[in-house]
C-alpha cells in the first residue's frame, strides 16, 4: 500500500547474504592468485637449484644492512592495522550501516561544503553497498599484507605511498576530515582523524631509507607531535566548548565529554565495557572541571616532553602518553571497533604507534660498520631477474607483494567502476520488495483507453514486452515515484526501449477520468515518453482488471486517499506473464528508485524481441 515503505534494516537478510556471497566468491579469486604465486615460487626455486648445480651464479651487488628499526616498526604495525580494518569491514552490517551509522554522523556537525563532499562518497556507497563494502575489505587487507611482506626499496616505498593515498580518501570521505571542521573537535574524540595517522605512517614508510640514518626525521616527528598536543591542550581548555562542564545544570545540557561517553555507552558491546563507561560517566558528571583539568595538563605535559628533545624526558613522556592514550581509548573512544559498524580501533592506537616510531627514529639508529678491504673488486649491480633467481627470500617477498597488490586490485577495480555508475544496484530493490517471482501464465486480457482516450487492449500490445503496473493519478506519495522508476528504466534501455510498452492502469475508483491521467503525465514529465500508456476506463472495466491482476483498491475513510497494491507485471511479446514483482518504493530514496529501475531493466531486456 502507498506510504508503507520503511528504511532497510542494517542486517537485512538479502543484503547480508549477497555481501557474504560476494566475499566468498572473491575469496576464490584470492585462492587462485595464491596458487599462481606458489607455482611461480616453485619455478624460481627450481631455477635457483639448477643454477647452483651448474655453478653459474655470478657475483652481484645486493643492498646491505638491515631495515631501520623505526621504519620496520611502522611498516609492520600499520600493516597489521590495515589487515584488522579490512576484517572489520567484513561485518554484515557494513553495506547498509557504514553510510548511515558512521559516515553521515561524522559529517553532521561539519560545514555544508564538507557534508556536500562527503555525501558524494555516501551516494556511491549507498548505490552499490555490496560492491563498496566488499571492495573496502580487499583493498585494506591487500594494503596491509603488502606492507607486511614488501621487500625494501621500491616495492616497500610503493606500499607506503598506496597507504597514504587510500588513507587520504578514507580521511576525507569516511571521516569528514577527521571532524577538524566541526565545532566540537577534540583530541579525546579522535581528532585529527585516525585515517590521517595512517597517511603519516604511509609517508614515513615511503621515505627513502637514508632518511633514517640520522636522528633528524625522528626528532622532527616528535617535535611536531609535541606541538600538536600543546595545541590540543589549548583547544581542550578553551571556555565555552562544554568540556569544563559535567552534569546538566541550570538549564544547560550535560558537558561535551559526558555526552560523548553516554553515546558510547549505548553501543552494543560486552557488559564489562558498559560498566566501565557508566562509571566514568558518573564520575565526570560530578567532577567535570577536575576531569578536564587533568586532560588539559596531561596534554600540555606530553606535548612539552615530546618537544624537549632530551632522551630521558622523551622516554618517560612516551610511557605516560601510551598509558594516557590507553585510558582515552577505553573510557572515551570505547575501543572504536564495537557495535557492528566499527571500522578501525580509532585514533589512539595509531597515534601511540606513531610516537613509538618517532622515538625509534630518534634514538635507535642503524649501525654503520666500515669494512676495510685490501682489494677493491668492482661488482656490477644485479638486475631484478638475477636477484629473483639468486636470492630465495627476496623472490618470495616480491611474489608475496605482487599477490597483495592483486588482492587490493580485486577491490579497487570494482570500486572504481561503481564510482562512475550512477545506477543503483538491483539488490536494493530486492532487499526492499523481495526477489521478483518468475511466472509463466497467460496475462489477463483488458480493454481500456489511454491518456488520449484511444482504445488499448492487451492484444494490441502483442509483439512488444509490456510492463504493467497500477497507479493512482492523484497520489502524491508512492505513485509518482513508481512512474519515475519506469521512466528511468526506459532511459536505461535506450534504443531497445522501442520494443517495450510501459503501461500504468488507474487504481482509483473516484478520480479515473482522462483529465486526471493527463494531469499526472504533465506533473511527472511523461507526456513526451513515446512508449508510455496510462490506461483508464469505466469503473466496471477497471474493477474487472484489478481483480484479474490481484490488485486491492480501497477508499480510505473520508476519501482522503486511496490504498492499493503496489505490483508490477512483466509480460512478454506473446502475452505470457514472465515476472510479478512488488513495486513499492520502500523508503523512497534515490538509490532505491534507481535500483528498481535497474532491476526492471535486467528483467525486461532479455525478453525484447530481436529485429
Amino acid at each position: 500500500m502507498p506510504g508503507m515503505g520503511k528504511p532497510l534494516e542494517l542486517t537485512n537478510p538479502t543484503i547480508a547474504l549477497a555481501f557474504q556471497s560476494a566475499l566468498l566468491r572473491q575469496s576464490l579469486y584470492v585462492v587462485v592468485v595464491l596458487v599462481m604465486l606458489a607455482v611461480a615460487w616453485n619455478v624460481l626455486r627450481a631455477t635457483q637449484r639448477a643454477r647452483s648445480a651448474r655453478g653459474t651464479d655470478r657475483a652481484t651487488a645486493t643492498a646491505g644492512g638491515q631495515e631501520p628499526s623505526a621504519r620496520r616498526f611502522l611498516r609492520v604495525a600499520f600493516g597489521l592495522l590495515w589487515v584488522l580494518d579490512g576484517v572489520l569491514q567484513a561485518q554484515v552490517a557494513m553495506p547498509l550501516g557504514l553510510p548511515t551509522q558512521v559516515i553521515q554522523p561524522a559529517a553532521a556537525a561539519s560545514p555544508g561544503w564538507v557534508q556536500h563532499l562527503v555525501n558524494a562518497g555516501v551516494t556511491i556507497w549507498s548505490n552499490h553497498p555490496i560492491t563498496a563494502a566488499a571492495a573496502t575489505v580487499w583493498i585494506q587487507v591487500g594494503i596491509g599484507v603488502w606492507l607486511l611482506v614488501a621487500p625494501r626499496g621500491g616495492w616497500s616505498r610503493g606500499a607506503g605511498l598506496v597507504t597514504a593515498g587510500w588513507g587520504v580518501l578514507v580521511w576525507i570521505f569516511g571521516e569528514a576530515f577527521g571532524g577538524i571542521f566541526a565545532p566540537g573537535v577534540s583530541w579525546m574524540f579522535g581528532a585529527p582523524g585516525a585515517a590521517l595517522l595512517y597517511v603519516v605512517a604511509g609517508l614515513a614508510v615511503a621515505a627513502p631509507e637514508r632518511s633514517y640514518s640520522t636522528a633528524r626525521l625522528g626528532r622532527w616527528a616528535l617535535a611536531a607531535c609535541g606541538t600538536f598536543f600543546v595545541g590540543m591542550a589549548a583547544l581542550q581548555a578553551w571556555p565555552g566548548r562544554g568540556f569544563w562542564q559535567g552534569a546538566a545544570s541550570g538549564g544547560h545540557p550535560g558537558g561535551t565529554l559526558l555526552t560523548m561517553v553516554r553515546s558510547m555507552e549505548a553501543t552494543r558491546q560486552p557488559h564489562v565495557l558498559v560498566s566501565l563507561l557508566s562509571s566514568f560517566a558518573s564520575f565526570d558528571s560530578g567532577h567535570g572541571v577536575a576531569v578536564n583539568l587533568v586532560v588539559v595538563l596531561l596534554l600540555a605535559a606530553v606535548g612539552a616532553g615530546l618537544a624537549s628533545g632530551r632522551r630521558p624526558v622523551v622516554r618517560a613522556t612516551l610511557a605516560v602518553a601510551v598509558l594516557y592514550f590507553l585510558a582515552d581509548w577505553i573510557f572515551v573512544e570505547d575501543l572504536g571497533f564495537l557495535g557492528g559498524v566499527g571500522t578501525d580501533p580509532n585514533s589512539m592506537v595509531p597515534l601511540a604507534l606513531l610516537l613509538v616510531g618517532g622515538y625509534l627514529a630518534s634514538y635507535s639508529l642503524p649501525l654503520h660498520v666500515e669494512e676495510v678491504s685490501p682489494v677493491v673488486v668492482p661488482i656490477r649491480a644485479a638486475s631484478l631477474r638475477e636477484r629473483l633467481v639468486a636470492r630465495p627470500a627476496y623472490a618470495f617477498r616480491v611474489l608475496a607483494a605482487l599477490g597483495a597488490i592483486g588482492v587490493a586490485l580485486l577491490g579497487a577495480g570494482p570500486m572504481a567502476a561503481a564510482s562512475v555508475n550512477s545506477t543503483a544496484s538491483p539488490i536494493l530493490a530486492e532487499a526492499t520488495d523481495g526477489t521478483p517471482n518468475a511466472t509463466d501464465f497467460p496475462a489477463p486480457a483488458f480493454h481500456l483507453v489511454d491518456q488520449y482516450d484511444r482504445p488499448v487492449s492487451l492484444a494490441s500490445l502483442r509483439g512488444k514486452v509490456a510492463v504493467v503496473t497500477f497507479l493512482d493519478p492523484v497520489c502524491t506519495s508512492d505513485c509518482p515515484v513508481i512512474a519515475q522508476e519506469l521512466r528511468e528504466a526506459d532511459q536505461m534501455l535506450g534504443a531497445a526501449g522501442r520494443g517495450v510498452e510501459l503501461v500504468a492502469i488507474v487504481a482509483n475508483p473516484l478520480y479515473r477520468s482522462v483529465a486526471f491521467t493527463q494531469a499526472f503525465d504533465r506533473a511527472e514529465g511523461l507526456t513526451h515518453l513515446g512508449n508510455w500508456l496510462y490506461l483508464t476506463g469505466s469503473l466496471s472495466s477497471l474493477e474487472r482488471t484489478w481483480n484479474q491482476y490481484g490488485i486491492q483498491v480501497a477508499v480510505e475513510p473520508g476519501g482522503s486517499m486511496i490504498a492499493h497494491s503496489d505490483l508490477a507485471y512483466v509480460i512478454d511479446a506473446s502475452g505470457m506473464t514472465r515476472y510479478a514483482l512488488d513495486s513499492s518504493p520502500g523508503a523512497g530514496s534515490a538509490a532505491t528508485r534507481s535500483s528498481f529501475a535497474g532491476l526492471l531493466t535486467s528483467l525486461v531486456r532479455p525478453l525484447i524481441p530481436r529485429a
